[in-house]
């Protein structure tokens, strides 16, 4: 048995326990991790409030969670990229599947598949790499997903959130934008030029409307296309990431994480070009992961929600 937080119906915070959860057992292809932090995403309350993925679901008790860091316990057969003692991080949740697995991040041990994990770049303190791995990937489909180019321009909205903070890193130094706008409050605008944007734009005083710029890249993180749809070029590209009704123009996915993804950008990563941005408030202790839920619940988080240490 292993120590994990968990539910056995879907609902509010209410449904969560903490307790003892069956022991994941390691199969052919996969990797035995021992969590030391773990990350926060919206998915994690989205399924277990709203059971989005009700019809497909791993049996309970449902350990929620993407996003880890952690030390490799046991390696299973066939697996030749990791060794007992890597420091591995990684977003172990494929929802392209169509259900989560059922020991996810909040927990002492999970197992995951090898090819969703990538070694730790050893400048980032397990905190650090638990808080890339879902938003970072994201950010990196999304600008894939519409050919994005160097010297183009990227409108990014909500730019202070989890996959906006990385995001606006990416285009100025993976992707190598031309010119990158963001939307935040007044309070954060200092913070989110600080991650490489050349203006932001207060939401609570601008509407889309009020932008004469239009871009070749708008990349809504929080599901506004229907209204942020008006700062695109005519021919300019919208991604939603959010699983809400969006524009018609607006691309829609669902992020299909890859270890080899997070080695892509290892580089940048490890030269400190692309930096965690972990909110003010975290760590979490294992203990006080529903504090954290409830943080991350009132949307009023600036970057990613850390738990740490798993124990």
């Amino acid at each position: 048995m292993v120590k994990a937080w968990f539910y056995n119906e879907y609902g509010s915070l209410d449904v969560l326990q903490f307790g003892e959860v069956p022991d994941p057992s390691l199969g052919p292809g996969q990797v035995l991790i021992k969590i030391r932090a773990a990350a926060l995403n919206p998915v994690d309350f989205k399924i277990r409030q709203y059971g989005i993925f009700r019809s497909a679901d791993a049996p309970f008790p449902m350990v929620p969670g993407c996003d880890l860091a952690g030390v490799v316990a046991d390696v299973g057969d066939g697996v030749s990229k990791f060794k007992k003692g890597d420091e591995v991080y990684g977003d172990i949740q494929d929802l392209t599947l169509g259900n989560p697995r059922q020991v996810g991040t909040l927990a002492e041990f999970t197992v995951a598949e090898e090819h969703l994990l990538a070694l730790k770049p050893g400048n980032l303190s397990f905190e650090e790499a638990a808080s890339l791995p879902l938003a970072l990937l994201t950010a990196l489909d999304a600008f894939d997903t519409v050919g994005f180019q160097k010297g183009q321009s990227v409108f990014i909205v909500g730019g202070a959130g989890g996959v906006g903070t990385l995001a606006i890193q990416l285009a100025k130094h993976f992707f190598e934008a031309s010119r990158i706008v963001s939307t935040s409050s007044a309070g954060k605008a200092e913070f989110v030029k600080s991650l490489g944007a050349d203006m932001v734009v207060d939401y609570t005083k601008q509407s889309y409307e009020q932008i004469d710029e239009k871009f070749d890249f708008v990349f809504d993180t929080i599901g506004e296309s229907f209204k942020s749809h008006v700062v695109a070029k005519e021919e300019g590209k919208i991604v939603d990431i959010a699983p809400l009704p969006a524009h018609p123009r607006a691309v829609q996915f669902i992020l299909k994480p890859q270890g080899s993804n997070l080695e892509r950008v290892g580089k940048y990563i490890e030269s400190g070009k692309l930096k965690a941005v972990i909110d003010p408030k975290s760590p979490y202790a294992f203990s006080d992961v529903v504090e954290a839920l409830k943080h991350q619940e009132s949307g009023r988080a600036r970057g990613k929600i850390v738990i740490s240490p798993i124990e």
